[in-house]
């Protein structure tokens, strides 16, 4: 079975199954069939497919799946220091109110990611019905396969769940057992997180240990520990975390695994993938099951891609990468001191005299992770500058890598004509963010060498990346080392969390990262004082408690007759 057999009529059996319409609560989608028709073991397959498909965020077609993309680039990076929005100030403007921290309950972007992550939870709680309807009945289904089609379902429920919860906190739960009539009102003043543990805990239990055979982005135990580390890591359950990490890593070496073949369409299913989005251009060329969310973020202007100028790197990320003598990054905050700028705020004169610094010492990841004018990017040739970038006054004059594919590979894997629509895949984890979660576990428990450990096998990998050159030249002094020691907890946790910057930048962590650990207000402001000095656009952003989470989106508030309960700070 090829690799994108598991989603290639995804978006045409389990919506046809499922329902696609944006409010999950309809009872009756047009064009559903029967239940006595899909109450067999095929089709509670299929509504499962259908449940899977929602993990590249879309259900409405090719564009305005931003807000929900599987990389949560807009609420993950953009919202946080490591990225703008991109584009020009009056394009998708409610954008500019999340990076801002001025989102109010209107903003559309809101209640995209609402509305398709709970026709998520609908698809998943709409297989288990119908599972449990054929076990009691006709048995059709297996009853070991049973038990997996079970926890795939809660596996993918529970993931679903953890999206929402991470942008607005105060959610209602909704089932296999909840009535149609209740379900639309039911309330968000109870705590959902022990249920989604609950839910990865049973996928913990009854997953396979592997894939069923050539179905890559299905769900297996490993996933579901690793993930279930993950959320008792996000209530500081450290030692319920560590062991499930551990099991995760095994004797896995991530520096045999190249950092930057998880970015590339070719290589994107090597070991370090665990749960990920997996993305195809339709056999009729069309892109719905492509990477569709992050398509925004293609280059403008002369470049290859020629749309649309979005999600653009931070300088701060940029400056981030900077290491000094010994090789390691600056933890405190001097690598703001004398910044580096590209060409920004040059006069067109100066613009033509511009030549790269070759001797800025940077991480080598920079360039495999931000395109800077004078460096190649992957096989377009030299980055020029402003003219691959919308508006670099705005938003700066850096451009992202991650989310791009080759040139060469836009036949084959961009929907013709379009190549910012791509089937490259979205990690959701990989191995190296389960790693630093484990060394973060491991510095809380006061293990330093354990979490030295972990930290320096990133680095280690890091090392390996091959130089970025013109004419056989480095473009930059590209160095990285790892850590000598871990001195004390405090120096032991900045190293971690910087490293989960440097490692992870634009993969859609970063503000979770900065909420959960209690720093979001401190690193924010300054950081907006600092990228507001440059970009005046991004000054002045104050950071309030209830920035934490956003505001439940106004719509699904009068949908559910008032007993949705808007969140704190934003009545």
């Amino acid at each position: 079975m090829k690799k994108y057999a598991l989603y290639t009529s995804i978006l045409l059996s389990g919506l046809l199954l499922s329902g696609c319409g944006k409010d999950f609560l309809n009872k009756n989608p047009q064009g559903a069939l029967s239940e006595e028709q899909v109450l067999n073991s095929e089709g509670v397959e299929a509504n499962l497919l259908g449940a899977y498909g929602i993990l590249n965020g879309n259900v409405s077609g090719t564009w305005g799946n931003y807000a929900s993309a599987p990389s949560q680039w807009l609420f993950g990076e953009v919202a946080a220091d490591n990225a703008h929005k991109g584009s020009e100030e009056t394009d998708q403007p409610n954008m500019n109110l999340i990076e801002l921290l001025r989102p109010n309950p209107a903003n559309d972007n809101l209640s995209q990611m609402w509305q398709v992550y709970y026709e998520g939870v609908a698809r998943c709680n709409r297989t288990i019905a119908l599972l449990k309807k054929d076990q009691q009945g006709s048995g059709t289904v297996n009853a070991s396969r049973a038990v997996e089609i079970e926890a795939e379902a809660r596996m993918l429920r529970a993931h679903y769940y953890f999206y929402l919860w991470r942008v607005f906190k105060n959610i209602p739960w909704v089932d296999e057992n909840t009535p149609i009539d209740e379900a639309k009102v039911m309330p968000n003043d109870q705590d959902v997180y022990p249920k989604i543990i609950a839910d990865a805990q049973f996928a913990v239990e009854n997953l396979p240990e592997s894939k069923i055979s050539g179905e890559k982005g299905r769900m297996d135990k490993m996933i579901a520990k690793a993930y279930l580390g993950k959320l008792h890591l996000y209530q500081g359950n450290y030692s319920l975390a560590l062991p499930l990490f551990k099991e995760a890593i095994g004797s896995k070496d991530i520096t045999a695994m190249p950092f930057q073949n998880n970015f590339n369409v070719e290589t994107e299913d090597g070991p370090e993938v665990l749960m990920v989005s997996k993305h195809a251009i339709n056999p009729n060329g069309t892109g719905d099951n492509a990477n569709v969310g992050d398509m925004l973020s293609g280059l403008y202007g002369t470049s290859p891609v020629g749309c649309c100028g979005f999600y653009q790197p931070s300088i701060d990320l940029v400056n981030a990468y900077r290491v000094d003598a010994n090789g390691l990054p600056y933890l405190n905050g001097q690598y703001r001191q004398d910044p580096y700028l590209s060409d920004l705020g040059l006069t067109d004169t100066e613009k033509a005299q511009y030549a790269v610094n070759r001797s800025l010492r940077v991480d080598p990841r920079l360039d495999y992770t931000v395109g800077r004018r004078g460096i190649p990017y992957l096989d377009y040739g030299v980055m020029p500058g402003d003219a691959w970038i919308r508006l670099a006054s705005y938003a700066g004059p850096f451009v992202g890598i991650k989310t791009m594919i080759n040139r060469s590979q836009f036949a084959s894997h961009a929907v013709p004509g379009e190549p910012y629509i791509t089937a490259l895949d979205v990690n959701i984890m990989r191995l190296a963010d389960v790693i630093l979660m484990a060394a973060e576990c491991e510095v809380e428990l006061g293990n330093l060498s354990g979490a030295l450990a972990y930290v320096n096998a990133i680095r280690l990998r890091a090392a390996k990346l091959p130089p970025k050159q013109l004419n056989g030249v480095n473009m930059a002094n590209y160095v990285v080392q790892p850590y000598a020691s871990f001195p004390n907890a405090e120096y032991a946790r900045n190293a971690v969390r910087m490293e989960r910057r440097l490692e992870l930048a634009l993969e859609g962590h970063r503000f979770y990262d900065l909420v959960r650990w209690g720093i979001a207000k401190q690193t924010l402001e300054s950081y907006s004082t600092f990228e507001g000095g440059h970009l005046p656009a991004f000054g002045g952003v104050t950071f309030n408690t209830q920035n934490a989470y956003f505001p439940i989106p106004q719509i699904e508030i009068d949908r559910s007759g008032g007993s949705l309960k808007q969140n704190t700070g934003y009545n």
